[in-house]
Order: C-alpha cells, then sequence, then structure tokens
C-alpha cells in the first residue's frame, strides 16, 4: 500500500476522497430527510380509516421495498432524463438527452428507498404509544393540537429513534449505488483514484475506512439521543 497517493494537494488523493465523503454525507442527510417526511406521510396513510389511503401506501411499501435501490436509481435517472427531454422539445424546440441533477437524483432515489422503511417504523412507533396516555390527556381536557405536540410526538420520536437510526445507516450504506449515475461521492471518487493510480486496495480500503468513520459517529450520535429520549422512561 502507498501511502504517499493519500496525501494532500497534487501529490496525492486525499484531499478528493475528502470532498467523497462529504457528499456522501450530504446526500444522506438530503434523503434520510426526504424519507421522514414520506415515512410520516406513509404511516399517516397507512394508520388511515380509509382503505384506499392505506392501498395507496402498502402500494409504496410494498413496491419500494420489494425491488433493488439500484433498478430505482436507473429508473429515475433515464426515466427522468427522457420525461425532461421531451418537455425541452415540447416548450423549446431542441433536440437531445438531458439529464436530471444527480445529486437530485441519488437523493431522490435513496430518499424514495428510506421513506418505505420509515413509514413502518413510525407506524409502529404510533400504534406503540399506550392507549392510557392519550385517554387520560382527554380527560384533562387537552385540545386535538396539544394532544398531538405534547403526547404523540414525544412518545412516537422516542419510540421510533432506534429504527430510525437503523434507516440512517442504511442510507448512508446506500449511497454507494448512486456511483453508478456519477455523482462523485466516496465509492466514485475512489473507482476514479483507483484507475488513474492502479492501487485499487488503496483505495477501496480507505473507502472502507470512511465508511466506518461516518456510521461510528452517527451511530455514537444516535446513541446519545436514544439516552437523552429515554430520560425519565422507567425500564421494565
Amino acid at each position: 500500500m502507498d501511502f504517499t497517493l493519500l496525501g494532500w494537494g497534487d501529490a496525492g488523493w486525499g484531499d478528493e476522497m475528502l470532498r467523497g465523503a462529504f457528499m456522501t454525507f450530504a446526500v444522506s442527510l438530503a434523503a434520510f430527510g426526504l424519507g421522514i417526511i414520506l415515512g410520516i406521510a406513509g404511516a399517516a396513510l397507512k394508520l388511515s380509516r380509509f382503505m384506499a389511503l392505506r392501498f395507496v401506501a402498502d402500494l409504496y411499501t410494498t413496491i419500494v421495498r420489494g425491488i433493488p435501490e439500484l433498478l430505482i436509481i436507473y429508473l429515475v435517472f433515464f426515466g427522468g432524463g427522457i420525461l425532461l427531454s421531451q418537455i425541452n422539445a415540447l416548450v423549446f424546440g431542441t433536440r437531445g438527452f438531458v439529464n436530471l441533477p444527480l445529486f437530485v437524483t441519488g437523493m431522490t432515489c435513496i430518499g424514495f428507498s428510506s421513506g418505505a422503511y420509515s413509514s413502518e417504523v413510525i407506524r409502529g412507533a404510533v400504534l406503540a404509544v399506550h392507549k392510557g396516555q392519550i385517554e387520560a390527556a382527554k380527560a384533562v381536557g387537552m385540545n386535538p393540537y396539544t394532544l398531538f405536540m405534547r403526547i404523540w410526538v414525544p412518545q412516537v420520536s422516542r419510540l421510533a429513534l432506534p429504527g430510525m437510526g437503523n434507516i440512517w445507516q442504511l442510507t448512508l450504506k446506500h449511497t454507494a449505488l448512486i456511483s453508478v449515475i456519477g455523482l462523485v461521492e466516496i465509492m466514485r471518487q475512489s473507482a476514479v483514484a483507483a484507475g488513474s493510480t492502479r492501487e485499487p486496495f488503496t483505495f477501496y480500503s480507505l473507502a472502507g475506512l470512511l465508511y466506518l468513520g461516518l456510521t461510528a459517529i452517527s451511530g455514537r450520535g444516535f446513541a446519545r439521543a436514544e439516552r437523552w429520549a429515554g430520560k425519565g422512561v422507567r425500564r421494565q
């Protein structure tokens, strides 16, 4: 292993690999945020009284969880490009393939996958809230908004936090798949550096260390958040 290749500046690839790590984190964060929004919406639909809304949510989670993330990326990248190309031809009268922004493509694809799993985690957390708390809140005269903010949000957040931590780790690792569309994150930068230097073991080993670093730091963050959220909760 040639460690001089990991230096900074023109002599090494260390700064490029670090920028790839920042891109991985940025895509993961954006995708995770989108997944939370979709997860809340999906959980709300799954818990709806209306069968049609439950069917829509079940269809979304079944399809997204049932097909590989890589296939979703290809469908969105090429399908979105074809759609934009057709719109461009109709509106501006110009021909040619128009790509979706790579960051948006990666965030959307990974976020859609994250949202499907988040829906189930949030739904389970809602169902785990003890009905006695809701009945007690109504008995003391809490209006729906106060009940939602003081009972539902804190309890569901606490109960969903461990599962959401696992989904964050999966989201972080799934960003490696978007290297196939050319977004320069850890895996794409590793492939470029390995091809240029013919040192694949060096750069793929570094990629593994960067992923381990990101997952370890974020894992500690979620563990601290769980301890904070669990303060005052009696353990069975």
